[in-house]
This record gives C-alpha cells, structure tokens and sequence, in this order.
C-alpha cells in the first residue's frame, strides 16, 4: 500500500521525499567509498602514428622521441614485424614498463613520455603491408600518419602535412621527397625506378604525385576504414594510391625533407619490389579489388 493512503496526502508527499533524498545520499555515499574508481571516457587523439618496424634496434629510440617531440595530441602504434636484432626485446620491455606504469606518467630510457605507446607484435615477419594493416586496425585517431621506424623521414613535418586536412583541403596527404628538388641524395637507380613507378601510377590513377612511394603518407581516419588492403610487402605503396584514386579522395602533396640512408644502413627495399611495384600499380589501377 502506498505511503500517500496511510498518512494525509502533504505529509505522505514530504516524508516520501524524505525517503528519496536519503536513499540518494546513500547511492552517493556507496559510489565514493567504492573500491573501483569510477571509469574514465578516453578521447580518440588528434593523430595516430602508425609506426612498422622491422630489425630497427639502432633507430627505434631515436625515433620514438623525435615523434613525442611533437607538440600534437597523438599515439604511437608501434607494429613489430617479426623482428631478430634486438627490437622485439626492446619493444617487449617498453610494454611491459607501460603495462605497470598504467595510467601514471613514466618515463623509459631516453623517452619521457610512455603512456600514449601502444605495441603490437607479428607473430612472423610478414611485410610492411601487413605491418600497417595491423596499425591501422588498432589505429583510434581522427588523422593517421605512417611513420616508419627509420630516420629517414623527419617528423617535424607533421604538422605540414596535416595542413591541408586541418583545413579542409585534402582527405590524403602526400609527404613528396621530390617535389620542387631533383633525387635529394637518393641514389641514381632507387630515383630512376621510383620515377618510372610514380608516372605509371599517374597515368593509370589520374593523379599528379611527385612521389608515390614515400613513406610518408596522411590519411583522415574514414578513409582507410572503406579501403580493404591486401598487398604484405611494399606493394602497399601503388595498392593504396590506386584505390585512393577510385574512391575519390581529395589528395594533396607538399615537400618533406629525406634522409637517404642505404642498404648498410638497413634499407630493405629492393629491385624486386620494383618490379612487384609495377605489376601493382596495373593490377589496382585496371582490375576490380575483387579480382585475384
């Protein structure tokens, strides 16, 4: 029976309201003396940095605190692709230091900053291609950048490339290592062949790049969730730049200092991903992605 029946209907209102306010208390009360805090809703970043890395053990550090140099709010997804020189164990280590700092700032080695790194390991070395699928899978930004685990490429460019997308200009962004200059330290035979595969990609795409194989590549977050990527190697480059240009993005270049390094050094791409190279840039460019 309702309290409002037994007592004259002001006083039953009031002391039910007694009740309800109490039992507020008590609620409030239950929650601030709980043992679990209440949980937080994260932001997606500003930008995910998607970082391959494949036996890069004396590059990793260096470049991981040149990307939190940046003064941009970001992640770092770090994909090991199988590596055997020493990444794995470095990459493992700082997992585990983020897994126990938590949510807490702490620092590791020569980084500052750890807590927003996240890593990833391959069970195998599979290729740059698939490296990236991964990242892009665990990606949560609004804006994605390949970032690859090398020096090459400076990422103080950043926020150049993110420029155009800033304001609405572009969904894609092109960081061309030879627009306005000629090889830029490249050596003769890697600036011919790049060359040839970005006029062949031109013509069968549409578009006016300078550098189709550059590593580095900005994209809006919507855009690769409607790409379906195939290609484990560094056929990834004319995959996604020919199905860019069938989805119609709106693609934009601007000029991005280089570093050439060479084989020595670690560099891994060779001729025979020019030729795997060509007959991408055909296959994508002429042939439905249904195709085998």
């Amino acid at each position: 029976m309702r309290l409002e029946k037994l007592l004259p209907r002001e006083t039953g209102r009031a002391v039910c309201r007694l009740f309800v306010t109490a039992e507020r208390k008590s609620r409030t009360r239950a929650v601030q003396g709980s043992a679990e805090p209440p949980k937080l809703v994260t932001e997606a970043p500003k930008l995910s940095v998607v970082m391959p890395a494949y036996n890069e053990i004396a590059t990793i550090e260096e470049i991981l605190v040149r990307v939190q140099a940046i003064d941009i709010d970001k992640e770092i997804v770090v994909v090991d692709d199988g590596s055997t020189d020493g990444t794995r164990d470095f990459l493992t280590q700082l997992m585990s230091h983020i897994e126990a700092a938590g949510s807490a700032p702490a620092s590791f080695g020569r980084l500052s900053k750890v807590d927003n790194i996240r890593v990833f390991f391959q069970k195998e070395n599979c290729g740059k291609g698939a490296a990236l699928r991964r990242g892009f899978q665990e990606a949560r930004g609004q804006v994605v950048v390949i970032q690859d685990a090398d020096l090459e490429l400076d990422p103080q460019e950043y926020p150049k490339l993110i420029g155009p997308i800033d304001r609405g200009d572009a969904d894609v962004v092109y960081g061309s290592r030879f627009l306005g200059r000629s090889r830029n330290g490249q050596p003769f035979t890697y600036y011919v062949a790049n060359k040839i595969l970005t006029v062949a990609s031109n013509v069968l795409t549409g578009l006016k790049l300078t550098d189709v194989w550059t590593g580095y590549k900005m994209f809006r977050q919507e855009v690769l969730r409607k790409i379906h990527l195939r290609e484990n190697r560094f056929g990834f480059e004319p995959e996604i730049t020919a199905k860019i240009a069938k989805s119609g993005c709106r693609v934009s270049e601007v000029a991005v200092s280089y570093a050439c390094r060479g084989r020595e050094e670690g560099k891994k791409i060779g001729w025979k991903d020019s030729v795997r190279g060509m007959w991408c840039t055909l296959r994508y460019s002429l042939l439905p992605d249904n195709a085998p």
